[in-house]
């Protein structure tokens, strides 16, 4: 398949030198966003007080419509948007009625979990048992073994790792493991939604999943989605007053919530990115693309890097450790990890070359889009060997 650098004309345009190879980071935004940002700006001051009306009678929908089809839900109700996926950690966890909550996690989670999980435990309000994510090749099978042996009221684990892309093969297994009662599986999917697909219809029904729009669904910051098992945290403590609107079921001299996935909204918030994500979405949809295609173009991409590493044509990254290799067709992350000691000035190397990466500690990072093509790649390998 080739590049569609076509959709991506207005951002192209800003840096025309630029090769940007953090599509998995920031990923760059087609031409519909802005259409879609400026209707936004239009709808809200042509309706004004009625905004809200037009939001959750047509903009929400679609937007939930988008998020089931993707994920292949069988329902829409059980969606739910925020501008970060964080404010649904902090919902869900505020569920948990034991305090301490039991909270069984890994090394390699993402900072807004990472670092709140740490917090919790200063706080005397959770206890965080951390699986390492090393080494990989027995991960899953350790993962699986502490969830089925602790007594947890959470489990949180991504579905693709945000650092080394090694992504989690038996959600079915820890799914089984999820009860109402507890424990509650939360599945980070920040680095799978829209970079691999992805079918929860089996696993609907047992866990939560939270991800965004910032990455692969291209549409920048604060569309973070989540999908709420029916039954599960009924009565998140820390809820917004958009929470009390709809079908609400509780005790009537109590606080009363949302049945469905509504029971998870917080207060006013920016609707503009939802009129970005679904007119991404939609034109994925008119140019006939899918999460697959798009995977598909961005793995061959990852290949020839990978290949032109091996052979030593791309300077001293064959030094380094590649931690996630493209082999087979499998599902995979949209980036390649290379850990080394030196992956911080790398970066800041080709960063002076008009070459954008992404490091996180020791690992330097490329990820491919719909927005580079091979003539990209080219100008990347010889970057690479001229910088580094």
């Amino acid at each position: 398949m080739p590049a569609r650098k076509d959709l991506f004309s207005r951002a192209l345009s800003l840096d025309p030198e630029r090769l940007h190879f953090a599509a998995h980071s920031h990923h760059l935004w087609p031409d519909a966003s802005f259409d879609a940002q400026v209707r936004a700006w239009v709808e809200a001051n042509r309706f004004a007080d009625r905004k809200w009306d037009l939001v959750f009678g047509d903009v929400i929908p679609e937007a939930q419509a988008h998020v089931a089809r993707e994920l292949r839900l069988p329902t829409l109700d059980t969606v739910v948007f925020a501008p970060n996926t964080h404010d649904f950690l902090l919902r869900i966890f505020s569920g948990v009625e034991r305090k301490p909550a039991r909270i069984l996690s890994t090394d390699g989670e993402f900072h807004s979990f990472r670092r709140q999980g740490e917090r919790w435990e200063e706080a005397g309000e959770a206890i965080v048992t951390r699986v390492p994510l090393h080494p990989f090749g027995t991960f899953d099978e350790r993962f699986l073994e502490a969830a089925r042996s602790g007594d947890y009221d959470l489990i949180v684990i991504s579905h693709v790792f945000f650092k080394t892309g090694q992504v989690f093969g038996r959600l079915k297994e820890l799914a089984d493991l999820s009860k109402p009662a507890g424990p509650w599986v939360v599945i980070d999917g920040y680095h799978g939604f829209m970079a691999i697909p992805t079918d929860l219809s089996a696993i609907a029904d047992k866990v939560f999943y939270v991800t965004g729009g910032y990455k692969y669904a291209m549409t920048g910051e604060g569309a973070s989605m989540l999908h709420a098992p029916d039954g599960f945290c009924p009565r998140p403590v820390i809820t917004g007053w958009f929470a009390e609107f709809g079908n609400l079921q509780g005790p009537p001299e109590g606080v009363r919530y949302r049945g469905d996935a509504g029971r998870f909204w917080g207060a006013t918030f920016d609707p503009s990115p939802l009129y970005r994500f679904n007119a991404v979405r939609r034109l994925l949809d008119q140019v006939g693309l899918t999460t697959a295609d798009i995977a598909a173009h961005s793995n061959a991409l990852a290949r020839r890097l990978q290949e032109a590493v091996a052979s030593g044509s791309a300077g001293r990254l064959s030094e380094a450790e590649l931690i996630n290799p493209v082999s087979g067709d499998g599902d995979r992350a949209r980036f390649l990890a290379f850990r080394h000691p030196e992956a911080q000035a790398w970066r800041k190397r080709l960063l002076e070359d008009n070459v954008v990466t992404d490091v996180r500690d020791d690992t330097i990072r490329f990820g491919f889009g719909l927005y580079q093509d091979e003539g990209d790649l080219a100008r990347l390998i010889t970057a690479c060997r001229r910088a580094l």
